[in-house]
């Protein structure tokens, strides 16, 4: 398998995604959309998430379509930038129809990086502008890095950051992960500069270090301070799924940031996946195709989380970015 023409989630044709950050904020939103709705999926491992409108993603209930995802910063008061986000496309005319109104569906998840080193002494929550700006920015190529929603994020031991990876499946189907990594534990094995996701490397994409020679016994570094965590991503596909199917290919995704994340799904993270369906390919035979969509959106979400990492910039505060490392 190979990542598609830009090893981006945007490889998935029709999918956009637009970041907006605040240097002095330190913190960003991240918005993904199309052209027209789209199936999704939700699943949560992590033991302190922060959501809105995840409830209405359970295969049971009567929506089956969204207009858009957010990923932002902020903590719970980030997830103001899906508000932001509702109203520019309810002024495009999007949303679910009920009677003569449409009301966009927007989920949202957000991580913490309200301790690290921004101003965040404003008087009026900066997010729903955030959560406009990267809206009206959302195309094919999008910036990884030091990133929307990944702008303020940090790791155990490096600076995290807004990551995205995609596959090609043999049958021409496409799988992408999007992802801010904002996690307790760390990117990297021990203290050395090699990728717990180097496994599933496609080419130098994050560095070409390879595998660790050895992997430590003891317990991981983890960033058990005051910085607080959080890892969040969308994975998706041109798969014509079900709501259903979308909650096991998040389901299935989580065995990605597993992969690149150590140690993972903690008390202290609220880690949570989206999926996303845009329905152009038909499957042709369900139950092995969805088991190799699980298995790409996971290791596509694996080598995302490694390139947020690898790709954010150099800054004056702890912890360094990658790139300033030994």
């Amino acid at each position: 398998m190979k990542p598609g023409a830009t090893n981006l989630i945007t490889d998935v044709p029709g999918l956009r995604v637009g970041n907006a950050a605040d240097a002095r904020l330190c913190s960003g939103v991240t918005v993904l959309t199309a052209d027209r709705a789209f199936t999704a999926g939700v699943h949560v491992m992590g033991g302190a998430p922060g959501t809105r409108e995840t409830d209405l993603l359970a295969p049971d209930r009567l929506v089956s379509e969204v207009d858009a995802l957010v990923l932002s910063g902020g903590s719970a008061l980030g997830l103001a930038a899906a508000s932001g986000v509702a109203d520019a496309l309810r002024q495009q005319g999007r949303g679910y129809a009920v009677g003569n109104q449409r009301v966009p569906i927007v989920p949202a998840a957000i991580l913490f990086d309200l301790l690290n080193g921004g101003d965040k002494g404003w008087t009026e929550n900066p997010y729903p502008a955030l959560g406009r700006a990267a809206l009206a920015a959302a195309a094919r190529d999008f910036a990884l890095g030091s990133a929307g929603a990944g702008f303020g994020a940090t790791t155990a031991t490096w600076r995290g950051g807004l990551g995205s990876a995609s596959v090609m499946l043999p049958g021409g189907v496409t799988v992408g992960a999007l992802v801010a990594v904002n996690a307790l534990g760390s990117a990297t094995v021990g203290k050395g500069r090699q990728f717990w996701a180097a496994p599933f490397e496609i080419g130098d994409e994050f560095g070409g270090l390879g595998a660790a020679r050895a992997y430590p016994s003891d317990l991981p570094a983890t960033k058990l301070g005051p910085q607080a965590n959080t890892t969040i991503a969308i994975v998706a596909t041109d798969a014509a799924l079900t709501k259903p199917q979308c909650t096991r290919l998040a389901t299935a995704a989580h065995d990605g940031i597993a992969r690149a994340l150590v140690p993972a799904h903690t008390p202290l993270d609220g880690d949570l996946v989206f999926a996303v369906a845009t329905g152009a390919r038909p499957l042709t035979d369900p139950g092995p195709d969805t088991l190799f969509l699980g298995h790409a959106a996971a290791t596509c979400l694996a080598r995302a989380i490694a390139r947020a990492v690898f790709l954010a910039s150099q800054w004056d505060r702890h912890p360094p970015a990658w790139s300033q490392g030994g």
